[in-house]
């Protein structure tokens, strides 16, 4: 029989995706002797059977009674004795963390009868009904389904009825009767009277927080954070312990480290006379986690005590949870924390220097995401002049928007391609959608814990918190700073480093992180803490990186920025501007002498281009890939050619003949679907003299470049592959070119000769392809595009929304390569490319080689190199490190 249920005492952390991160975390703190409150896990096989039928798995309500009836037994207490009850607390634990994304129950086991032995016990009336008031919302709206605003709206009004500043101010006839009031709002919203019953509440409890695994932040932080959906969340039944007894209790957030710049040291929230959700939530500002050392100075030293244990027994930044009940200090969670990408850098370097992780787990403690984040620029402070206001610096970087101040605006906003920033008096989980369309979050509510904080953290979004001069209206859609008024759309600045915000928008200098990858100048510790992953990385990766590059100074730039090579030079790129006159004449050349011609005018331009690509990258491998594109995209728009030559005739004028023949020229040479018409290969096929030309003005550039002492190492790529007949054609006509240029000069050019592997044709015969072929190089965007049958163009943008809204795509197949579909054709030209030819030299070219998660799979799929753009180089080369290192791999399970 599967077993549901697990005691705190009966767990550990290797248990995580059995007991959830909490529940794992919870067991893993009561092995190590922490003052954890007793309680029990439901485990993610339960939710996962629960979500699967609708139903209760058989055997769970049992589980939870025997369990519940040991915590009594330990306690002396039952769940809701109306004399002196014991209360229980249920929270969600998902396997990875998602911060506030599901439900809390606090409270349970409070009704009419034991909220007065609650009084009695505890000496204290106020806590009593205070404690009853939050069970009475929290379970309204989470179990119950109550718009969670019209509590707000009774609480405000209460408080606006007594002329109260806050919630401390309300005294227990307040909340007494502010419970009743609640209780009304519930049986009007529903239908149903609050339940009076501790074992219902309990029960309902937990399957609410089964069904919040499903509920729409859920999903979609779980898109944002690309976690798989099947893993249900577990379920912590723990006993209540009381951060709001009065002036000696109280609840805060900690972190073992900085989680903003990783330096070590106690960070933290503190909240006197407050349950933990205050803290998190932001309603009241808290303060610093060192002001406890005067508060109440014996909880601080077990505090720094215990973070000192858990900090050396996960060997990472933790992030706790703790409550202080009358002098009394009880630890409520633990987590690795999330961090910002300066502080993940700048942990990992330091807990390697203290010994408590190896390089290799320091390397695999940051990311190619983390790194990206930190090339991106910063505000010139210089020039920003006053800051309009400061707050907190919750997440780093440097953001422009327009105010806005709800999620949907946000979300409105960003789908028409506007820059957003937005703007609350704190977050909760319902803003997610806004967060993740905002390039910034402004709160003048909250800490450095607040949910604010934390998910913009995790999802690498710009973020001030406790920005206290800013009073938010959101109804009026404006905020304010003394004089100063912000209607919404008005752009403002966000410095997330220094906790600044600026009216307008502020200019932007490049990072230091970017400055060092253009010159090597270490200019600050966490310049040296990127360059020391930089170069374990490249130490033990096994996959050359290299560059899409079309001119010499990307290449150059590539090649600063670490590139082994050129893995993809896409030649059309050079038929642009002004050269594109040259090809319309090609296209509509009247006989075989006009168009050897044109093609004669463009032979040293492409030599000219070549010869300083090769140079920019002399001693390196420059993958040339000959002309791809179908030749009518260098002609003008059909429609337009034709509106023009019909204004024409409307005006009773004649059209410009040359218009006319473009126009006939157009519609010879329109196809319905052009991305699998006459392109690539097909091109060189029935284009004569085409291929020649670009075979010459490479073997002349290698010869230029060979004469002036250079090291020239070109390769030659043929496109579009679906046949080894179509290679072995152009092949040859490859050949007859290299060898006349070789016999001209008397220089001798040997350049190798491969394909992309672009089609799933050119994939399930790569065997036979490899005869020909001296190399592969992957072209997933095609090979994506033809094997789902998707035209990214136009799907990207029609239905990708709804694909990832429906659970079809956890990513875009675009953005992070498809592994069980292209993934396995990729594997499938690997194998038999090598077998036929084991010195086969194999890349990928696409955008999917500079993917962290996909550089993890080429990788693994025994590749020799990515190609991927210039400023992905640096991220490309370290996830390729991070790749080989062993156990250290992107997980399908996230």
């Amino acid at each position: 029989m599967v077993r549901y249920v697990y005691d705190f005492a009966e767990g550990g952390r290797d248990l995580a995706e059995l007991l959830g991160g909490k529940g794992a975390n919870l067991a893993e703190m009561t092995r190590l002797g922490l003052p954890v409150p007793p309680g029990f896990t439901v485990t993610t096989d339960a939710c996962r059977a629960f979500l699967a039928t609708g139903a209760e798995p058989a055997g769970l309500l049992q589980e939870v009674s025997d369990h519940l009836t040991a915590l009594e037994e330990a306690a002396g207490r039952r769940l809701g004795q109306p004399d002196d009850p014991l209360l229980l607390s249920v929270r969600s634990g998902a396997r990875f963390s998602m911060p506030g994304m599901m439900e809390t129950i606090l409270d349970i086991g409070l009704n009419d009868e034991s909220v007065r032995g609650l009084a009695k016990v505890s000496g204290n009336e106020r806590f009593a009904w205070d404690s009853y008031r939050r069970l009475v919302q929290m379970f309204g709206s989470t179990v119950m389904g109550v718009d969670g605003s019209l509590f707000e709206g009774v609480l405000d009004d209460l408080k606006r009825a007594r002329g109260a500043a806050g919630d401390l101010d309300l005294t227990a006839e307040d909340l007494a009767g502010l419970v009743e009031s609640y209780r009304s709002l519930v049986h009007r919203a529903t239908g149903e009277h609050f339940p009076q019953s501790p074992a219902e509440q309990l029960r309902r409890a937990v399957l609410a927080v089964f069904e919040s695994w499903n509920g729409e932040r859920a999903r979609i932080y779980r898109r944002r954070e690309r976690i798989s959906d099947d893993l249900g969340t577990a379920v912590n039944v723990q006993t209540m312990v009381f951060g709001n007894l009065g002036a000696d209790s109280g609840s805060g957030v900690a972190f073992t480290r900085d989680p903003s710049t990783g330096r070590s040291g106690l960070y933290g929230d503190y909240l006197a006379n407050a349950q933990g959700e205050d803290v998190v939530a932001g309603i009241r500002n808290t303060v610093p986690l060192t002001a406890l050392a005067e508060l109440d100075p014996v909880s601080y030293e077990q505090l720094r005590s215990h973070m000192g244990v858990l900090e050396t027994h996960y060997r990472d930044l933790c992030d706790i949870e703790f409550t202080i009940e009358r002098g009394r200090l009880w630890m409520l969670q633990t987590r690795v924390g999330k961090r910002t990408s300066e502080a993940a850098f700048a942990i990992a370097a330091e807990l390697a220097g203290e010994g408590l992780i190896t390089p290799d787990e320091s390397l695999a403690r940051v990311s190619g995401e983390d790194l990206a984040r930190l090339m991106f620029p910063r505000f010139d402070t210089s020039a920003v002049g006053e800051a309009l206001a400061h707050g907190l610096p919750a997440s780093p970087g440097a953001a422009v928007g327009a105010a806005v101040f709800d999620s949907a605006e946000a979300v409105r906003r960003a789908a028409q391609g506007e820059q957003v920033v937005l703007v609350r008096q704190e977050t909760t989980p319902d803003d997610l959608p806004g967060m993740i369309a905002a390039q910034a979050v402004l709160t003048s509510r909250g800490g450095k814990t607040s949910h604010a904080a934390v998910v913009a953290r995790g999802m690498g979004r710009v973020c001030v918190c406790g920005a206290e001069a800013l009073a938010v209206d959101t109804a009026a859609r404006r905020f304010t700073v003394g004089d100063t008024v912000v209607e919404e759309g008005t752009v403002v600045s966000v410095d997330g480093s220094e906790g600044a915000v600026y009216l307008g928008a502020a200019p932007l200098v490049d990072s230091a992180v970017m400055r060092y990858f253009e010159t090597g100048e270490r200019s600050d510790a966490l310049v040296g803490t990127v360059a020391d992953a930089m170069e374990r990385a490249d130490g033990v990766r096994r996959l050359e990186v290299r560059a899409n590059a079309d001119t010499p100074e990307d290449a150059a730039r590539a090649r600063r920025f670490g590139a082994q090579g050129v893995g993809l030079c896409r030649t059309e790129h050079m038929f642009l501007g002004e050269r594109r006159k040259l090809v319309e004449a090609m296209i509509l050349a009247r006989d075989e002498s006009e168009r050897e011609r044109v093609l004669g005018e463009l032979l040293p331009l492409q030599r000219q281009d070549f010869r300083g690509i090769l140079e920019a990258m002399d001693g390196l491998p420059v993958t040339i890939r000959l002309i791809d594109p179908p030749l009518h995209e260098f002609l003008p728009d059909r429609t337009g050619l034709a509106v023009r030559i019909a204004a024409a005739e409307a005006r009773g004028e004649r059209p410009e003949p040359h218009d006319t023949e473009l126009l006939g020229a157009v519609n010879r040479m329109h196809e319905e679907n052009p991305m699998l018409g006459l392109r690539g290969v097909r091109l060189g096929l029935v284009v004569p003299g085409l291929v020649a030309m670009q075979v010459r003005a490479i073997a002349e550039a290698v010869v230029e470049r060979t004469r002036a002492g250079g090291r020239p190492r070109a390769e030659i790529m043929v496109p579009l592959v679906g046949a080894v007949e179509e290679l072995r054609i152009e092949r040859a006509e490859v050949e007859r070119v290299l060898a006349e240029v070789s016999e001209e000069s008397g220089v001798p050019v040997r350049l190798p000769v491969g394909t992309m592997i672009e089609l799933p044709r050119a994939a399930l015969t790569a065997g036979r392809i490899a005869e020909e072929a001296e190399f592969f190089s992957f072209g997933t965007n095609d090979l994506t595009q033809t094997t789902w049958g998707f035209s990214r163009d136009d799907v990207e943008a029609e239905f990708f929304s709804a694909y990832l809204d429906k659970g079809i795509f956890a990513t875009s197949p675009f953005e992070s390569l498809d592994r069980d579909g292209v993934g396995r054709l990729v594997r499938i030209a690997v194998d038999e490319g090598r077998a036929t030819r084991p010195d086969l030299k194999i890349g990928v070219c696409g955008e999917h080689g500079g993917d962290p998660e996909s550089v993890h799979f080429f990788h693994a799929a025994g590749l020799d190199y990515v190609s991927c753009s210039p400023f992905r180089v640096p991220v490309a080369r370290l996830e390729a490190g991070r790749a080989a290192l062993p156990g250290t791999s992107t997980s399908d399970s996230r």
